[in-house]
């Protein structure tokens, strides 16, 4: 059996999707599903620089016919395998991102679940991984722009007959986020991850932070597209699963703390950082 293809996409850079990507990953590893993360993202490759680890061959190596697939495999954090790509621009310009068909095709003949993170905007690179895609991820923030580059994203996957299966919100900071994007959105949220300043460390947060509100998010995510593995719908936001926000008493004792406290992060939902 075949494994499935997450495409993990948003129009905007800066949303979250790297860390998406290795988090649902890292969740999904722990759930005893075999792994590959991909950092297809080849005009701003981060993916390894992110978790920390070192590798001797690259995606872009692989696009470029220099590579064969197996060489690029690397080991990452909680078991999880990693596609890793460079971050020249001598390595950009020798890729081809045609090739990623064939990638992916390898990769779903060895592992259960394929996530493939992709790079901002709209041009081919970004294109390519959303038609090769089981299934769409979207990402945004609460920003506007950044909201309308992901319904610019599904319209993209659409054209290229991928499959939208919803959106993630990520750094949400109270419940006003939710509402102001949850109208705007043209897919469901599956999942809302609140600020967390510890988001770009050298784990991803489901192992180093496991109890904390945003790595429970994306346990929850991770589960949502087990459903979809499992031939189920996914699994939509729920007001039950956003009770991680600070009540309004909460949120002015953070305030009154910060204050008072200059060297701590986090701001009026001082409990999640910045």
């Amino acid at each position: 059996m075949s494994g499935h293809v997450f495409t993990i996409a948003g129009g905007k850079g800066g949303v979250g999707k790297t860390t998406t990507a290795v988090n649902v990953g890292a969740a999904l590893q722990e759930a005893d599903y075999d792994v590959v993360t991909v950092d297809a993202d080849l005009g701003m490759a981060n993916m390894a620089a992110m978790l920390g680890v070192e590798f001797d061959n690259s995606l872009h190596e692989v696009l470029a016919e220099e590579s064969a697939i197996s060489d690029t495999l690397t080991e990452g954090p909680g078991g999880l395998t990693v596609v890793p790509g460079e971050q020249s621009l001598e390595a950009f310009a020798d890729a081809d991102p045609a090739k990623l068909r064939k990638v992916v095709k390898t990769l779903v003949n060895a592992y259960d679940v394929v996530l493939i993170d992709t790079g901002a905007g709209l041009s081919h690179e970004a294109t390519v991984p959303l038609g090769l895609a089981d299934s769409v991820l979207l990402v945004t923030t609460p920003d506007e722009v950044a909201v309308g580059d992901a319904n610019k994203t599904a319209g993209l996957a659409k054209r290229v007959d991928g499959t939208v299966i919803g959106s993630v919100l990520t750094r949400a900071n109270g419940p006003e986020d939710i509402e102001a994007v949850a109208s705007d959105l043209e897919h469901d949220l599956l999942a809302v991850i609140p600020e967390d300043a510890e988001a770009t460390s050298d784990e991803p947060l489901v192992l180093h932070s496991s109890d904390s509100p945003a790595a429970e998010a994306y346990r929850r995510l991770a589960a949502s597209l087990v459903r979809i593995l499992e031939g189920e719908s996914a699994k939509t936001v729920v007001d039950e699963e956003t009770e991680w926000f600070p009540s309004e008493e909460e949120s002015e004792n953070a305030a009154e703390e910060d204050t008072d406290d200059d060297d701590e992060s986090g701001g009026v939902f001082g409990v999640f950082g910045r």
